[in-house]
C-alpha cells in the first residue's frame, strides 16, 4: 500500500447565495481530479452556514453570511503535487473568479505529515540558510535540509549527476519539447505552467556551454599528455625527400651556370646596375620581409569616418599594431578571440531581436521581457540542434559511414531550423499563416543583419584585443 504523502486543499469563501452553485462546480470537477497522476483520493467539504452556526453560538468559519466550499486531494508524492500545481489546480484557481467574480474569494494550502521522531532529529530551531522556524527534516521555506551534517559522497554525485539520468527530471521535460515542440516552453511559461521546466535563461547557458565545449574542445591537443605522440616521419619518406632536394640543387646549379655564362657573353647588364635588385653576382636581393609587413600594414593615410568616440579609438597606430599581430601568427591569435567572443555577441543580440519582435507585435499587449523570454528559448534550442549535429558527424566518422551521407543528414537538419522558428511564432502569438509568414520574413532578415553586425564587432574587439 502506498503510505499518502502531502494533501493539497483549496478554499473557496463565497456568498451564501452562491454557495449551492459552488459546489454543483466543484462536484463536477471532482471526477478529473481523481484522474490526475499520483492521486490517491479527492475529497470536496462544505463548512456549516451562518444560520447553522448562529444555533451554537460559533461562526469561526463563517463571517457576514459567507459560507466555504472547498476540496482535498492526497497525493502519492512531492513530484506528483507539483504537477498538479503547475497544471489542474492552476486551471481551477483562474476559472473560478472568471466564474463567480467578487463573490468567490480562495485560499490555498500544503498540509504534511509530520513524524515526532523527525522532530528530534533537529540540531538547529532555525533553518541556518534562510533563518525560518523549522518543522522537521527540511525548511518549509527554503528547502534546506535542517541537519548540518556533511554530505556523503554518494549523495553529491546524485545531486550533481541525477537529473540527467533520472527519466523524468526537469532536464529531459525541458530538452524533449524544446526540440520537438516549438514555441510550447515559451507558451507554457507565459501561461503560468513553470516549475515542470528549466528556468529559461539557466537554460540558455547550459546550451550554450555545451556547444562550445563540444565543438571547440578537442583532447588532443588540451590533454595530449593522454595520448600516444604522432609516428615519426619513415626512412622511406624521409629518403625521398633527401633524394628530391638533391635533384632541385642539381637543377638550381644547371640554372645558375647558365646565367653566368650569359652574363660573361654580355658584360654588365642592366640588371646588374645599382637599384635593380640584383647584385654583382647575379643573384637577386631577397627583400625585407619586415620592411613589406610594415608597408601592408602602414595605417597613416587611415581615415574613419563615423562616431566621435569611435575614430578616438580607431587610431592609424592601434590599426598598425594589430594588422602586424595579425600577420605574425597567419590570424591563429585573432581567431581564438572572435571564438571567445562570440557566446558575448550572441546575448546581445537578444534583446535586439527581442526589440524587433516588440516593433512586429505592437498590439499582443505582450511586455519586452515576454519576446526576450521568445529568443531566450530559440537560440537554446539553436545550440541544441548544433550540439546534436556535431556528435552525429563525429559518430559517423567512428562508425565508418560515408561522409556524402552524413554530410546530406546535417544539412537536411538545418532546415528544421527555420521552420522551428515560423511554426513557434504561430504557437506563442497566435496569429494567421500568412500574417505571421510575413512576419517571419522581417524578423529572419532583421536576425541575418543583427547577427552581421554583433559578429563584426566581436571581430573588431578581438582584433584591438591581441
Amino acid at each position: 500500500m502506498v503510505r499518502p504523502g502531502p494533501v493539497y486543499e483549496t478554499s473557496f469563501v463565497v456568498a451564501a447565495g452562491a454557495g449551492d452553485t459552488l459546489e454543483q462546480w466543484l462536484a463536477d470537477r471532482k471526477a478529473h481530479l481523481r484522474l490526475q497522476r499520483g492521486v490517491l483520493d479527492c475529497q470536496l467539504f462544505a463548512l456549516r452556514t451562518a444560520d447553522e452556526k448562529a444555533a451554537d453560538n460559533t461562526a469561526d468559519d463563517v463571517e457576514g453570511g459567507r459560507t466555504i466550499r472547498g476540496y482535498r486531494v492526497v497525493f502519492d508524492g512531492d513530484e506528483a503535487l507539483e504537477q498538479f500545481l503547475t497544471g489542474v489546480a492552476a486551471d481551477i484557481a483562474a476559472e473560478a473568479p472568471l466564474r463567480f467574480g467578487d463573490d468567490v474569494e480562495s485560499h490555498a494550502r500544503v498540509l504534511r505529515e509530520v513524524d515526532p521522531d523527525l522532530l528530534r532529529t533537529v540540531e538547529n530551531p532555525d533553518c541556518l540558510n534562510c533563518g525560518t522556524r523549522l518543522a522537521g527534516q527540511y525548511c518549509g521555506q527554503c528547502g534546506q535540509r535542517a541537519r548540518s551534517r556533511l554530505i556523503s559522497l554518494w549523495e553529491l554525485i546524485r545531486d550533481a549527476f541525477g537529473d540527467l539520468f533520472e527519466l523524468d527530471s526537469r532536464l529531459w521535460r525541458t530538452l524533449l519539447p524544446l526540440l520537438g515542440r516549438p514555441g510550447l516552453l515559451t507558451h507554457d511559461y507565459l501561461q503560468g505552467r513553470r516549475a515542470r521546466y528549466m528556468p529559461p535563461f539557466r537554460m540558455y547557458l547550459v546550451m550554450s556551454l555545451l556547444f562550445f565545449l563540444v565543438a571547440f574542445f578537442d583532447p588532443r591537443e588540451s590533454l595530449s599528455l593522454l595520448f600516444e605522440p604522432q609516428a615519426a616521419t619513415e626512412p622511406e619518406t624521409a629518403g625521398r625527400d633527401e633524394s628530391k632536394g638533391e635533384l632541385e640543387r642539381e637543377i638550381a646549379g644547371e640554372l645558375h651556370g647558365e646565367v653566368t655564362i650569359g652574363d660573361e657573353a654580355r658584360g654588365t647588364s642592366e640588371s646588374e646596375q645599382p637599384g635593380n635588385g640584383v647584385e654583382a653576382g647575379g643573384s637577386a636581393t631577397e627583400p625585407d620581409a619586415e620592411d613589406g609587413q610594415k608597408d601592408d600594414c602602414d595605417a597613416e593615410n587611415f581615415a574613419f569616418e563615423g562616431p566621435g568616440w569611435l575614430k578616438r579609438r580607431l587610431t592609424p597606430e592601434r590599426l598598425s599594431r594589430a594588422c602586424t599581430e595579425v600577420q605574425r601568427d597567419d590570424g591563429s591569435q585573432l581567431a581564438g578571440k572572435v571564438v571567445d567572443n562570440i557566446p558575448a555577441a550572441l546575448i546581445v543580440l537578444l534583446p535586439i531581436m527581442a526589440f524587433v519582435l516588440t516593433l512586429l507585435y505592437p498590439l499582443s499587449r505582450r511586455y519586452y521581457v515576454e519576446h526576450l523570454l521568445f529568443f531566450i528559448h530559440f537560440h537554446a534550442f539553436f545550440f541544441l540542434l548544433l550540439i546534436l549535429q556535431i556528435l552525429f558527424g563525429r559518430i559517423a566518422g567512428w562508425a565508418g559511414l560515408p561522409e556524402s551521407l552524413a554530410v546530406l543528414i546535417i544539412v537536411i537538419s538545418s532546415f528544421y531550423i527555420p521552420v522551428y522558428l515560423y511554426v513557434a511564432m504561430r504557437r506563442v502569438y497566435g496569429q494567421g499563416r500568412l500574417v505571421t509568414f510575413a512576419k517571419y520574413v522581417v524578423l529572419s532578415v532583421a536576425y541575418l543583419g543583427g547577427f552581421v553586425v554583433t559578429m563584426l564587432g566581436a571581430l573588431l574587439i578581438a582584433a584591438f584585443s591581441i
